[in-house]
């Protein structure tokens, strides 16, 4: 029997969007590399971590007219949402900028859980939201159970790989599913790392 024409195109659809999600969340898992980088060279990490944001700017402003630095501007289109086409693609900016304030505000000890939980926790919720999400949480703009309990694991997994608590994790884990469900937008970059950053360090001291 010949298959609908539109379930394929939905399907192709579907899939190119996994495949931008797997692409997009394959860098806030990869930013977990930082907080080792910066253990080694704190003032050049955030030297040139300055220097990519700056350079990406640059270069969405460009893209904006038409301009295109070639490699960034290829990675930004292939890792953008559809709701972020024909428009600055704000998302590394604040990946960058959340990174940045973590680590300049906190001691690296607890920065290292904020962007931990930015890494794996919201890296892993939005795919395997849409990997395996089928509830949707009402007022949190299409996020899903699924997404958000894995938001939970990975920082409670994370989180007890840095701290050896059971309960301080599942607290810190409980806090990123929280905020990770709020509908940010591309600003839950910019807050997760410092808030949970800092609940881990009021936590280390409370318990």
């Amino acid at each position: 029997m010949q298959k609908n024409p539109i379930y394929g195109i939905v399907e192709r659809q579907r899939l190119n969007a996994l495949l931008k999600e797997l692409f997009r969340k394959s860098i806030h898992i990869c930013s977990s590399f930082v907080p080792l980088f910066l253990s080694l060279a704190y003032w050049p990490i955030i030297i040139l971590l300055i220097l990519a944001a700056v350079v990406y700017i640059v270069s969405e402003l460009l893209r904006a007219k038409n301009i295109y630095i070639p490699l960034i501007s290829r990675i930004t289109e292939i890792a953008a949402r559809k709701r972020d086409e024909n428009r600055f693609v704000l998302g590394p900016v604040t990946l960058v900028c959340g990174i940045l304030l973590a680590a300049l505000v906190l001691p690296l000890e607890y920065a290292r859980v904020g962007i931990f939980a930015l890494a794996f926790g919201d890296g892993l919720a939005s795919l395997f939201g849409k990997l395996f999400g089928k509830i949707t949480i009402p007022g949190a703009h299409g996020k899903t159970a699924a997404g958000s309990l894995t938001c939970f694991f990975a920082v409670f997994v994370s989180t007890y790989c840095c701290s050896q608590s059971c309960l301080l994790s599942l607290i810190v884990g409980f806090c990123a599913m929280i905020i990770e469900v709020l509908p940010l937008a591309d600003f839950d970059n910019l807050i997760i790392p410092i808030s949970i950053g800092s609940v881990y360090s009021w936590l280390l001291v409370a318990l």
